[in-house]
């Protein structure tokens, strides 16, 4: 395996001054009064070695990259019932955008965008006796750490401000393809954004990803089959209209959040996040791109 250490440090020194670090996501205020300055780079690999460089032990809101998670936990309940109601298409659209949600009458193109991501918080709100409580377990078994908790302020910060994940989820209730009192599965949906979680933790939490379903403490949470479909829509759909632009420059799936992480991963070898608030014009940070881009270079590792 390469110096990783070497390589991460090399990596954020090249990418730490660019030019343009990108903007803080504002439309969240709680997210506004993070420091654009703040930059982490944490890897571990399948041997559970661990690399770190920069701010990798602040916890910040993971958002979008919680995604991930619920519909992990969806699938591992439902199984392929899932896709009756959700597509596996790239959107070619920002996360949040709504036209494509009426074109095609209420089946969002894939469950990590805005409106995919809102039907599967109303499975789990279906399925879960105690939804928030239970998912913030499955999270925090993934992750072997039982400190990963919900940021509140985030999560209410986001109920008062979000008006288009509301506009959402009422097109798709219109649509029948929202089953829970809108209120109720948007209260689940803030708090899975809302999410608080360092690097290295968010590291452990995805390394079920590279090691074919199994944790850190080798416990098998999804099969061989589902870990597959979930990595093949973390490369097609994981940075929203950025999504091609990822694969071709660094070659990994991955999820982004607007809180500025982002988690890639190479199975069988390694998972790498990224934290640097600081967002590109498609919602993805920028030094995170960039470092990201230069590791998979630097190291020649990636699926292609």
């Amino acid at each position: 395996m390469p110096n990783f250490q070497k390589i991460i440090e090399s990596v954020y020194n090249e990418t730490c001054n660019l030019p343009d670090i990108g903007k803080v996501a504002t439309y969240i205020p709680e997210l506004a009064e993070i420091s654009s300055e703040k930059y982490g780079i944490h890897l571990l690999d399948i041997d559970k070695n661990e690399f770190s460089f920069g701010d990798t032990q602040e916890r910040f809101s993971i958002q979008s990259i919680s995604k991930v998670l619920t519909l992990s936990m969806a699938m591992s309940l439902i199984g392929k019932e899932v896709w009756q109601r959700i597509d596996v298409e790239p959107s070619g659209d920002p996360f949040n955008h709504l036209s494509l949600l009426e074109q095609e009458n209420g089946i969002p193109r894939n469950p990590l965008i805005n409106a995919g991501a809102i039907v599967i918080a109303d499975i789990l709100v279906s399925q879960l006796k105690n939804p928030k409580e239970e998912f913030l377990e499955f999270v925090r078994n993934l992750a072997g750490d039982q400190t990963i908790k919900y940021d509140e302020k985030v999560a209410l910060s986001e109920k008062r401000t979000g008006y288009k994940n509301y506009a959402a989820a009422n097109l798709l209730k219109s649509y029948g393809n929202l089953q829970n009192d809108v209120i109720k599965v948007l209260d689940f949906y803030f708090h899975q954004c809302s999410l608080s979680m360092n690097c290295a933790q968010l590291c452990d939490t995805f390394y079920l990803f590279i090691n074919e379903g199994r944790c850190k403490n080798n416990h098998k949470h999804l099969d061989k089959g589902l870990i597959k479909r979930i990595n093949a829509l973390m490369l097609t759909c994981g940075f929203y209209d950025e999504a091609g632009e990822f694969a071709f420059r660094v070659g990994l799936p991955g999820k982004s959040g607007v809180g500025g992480g982002i988690v890639a991963l190479l199975p069988n070898k390694f998972c790498v996040t990224t934290w640097s608030p600081g967002l590109n014009k498609k919602g993805n940070s920028t030094r995170g791109m960039a470092a990201l881009e230069k590791l998979t270079s630097e190291s020649e590792l990636s699926i292609f």
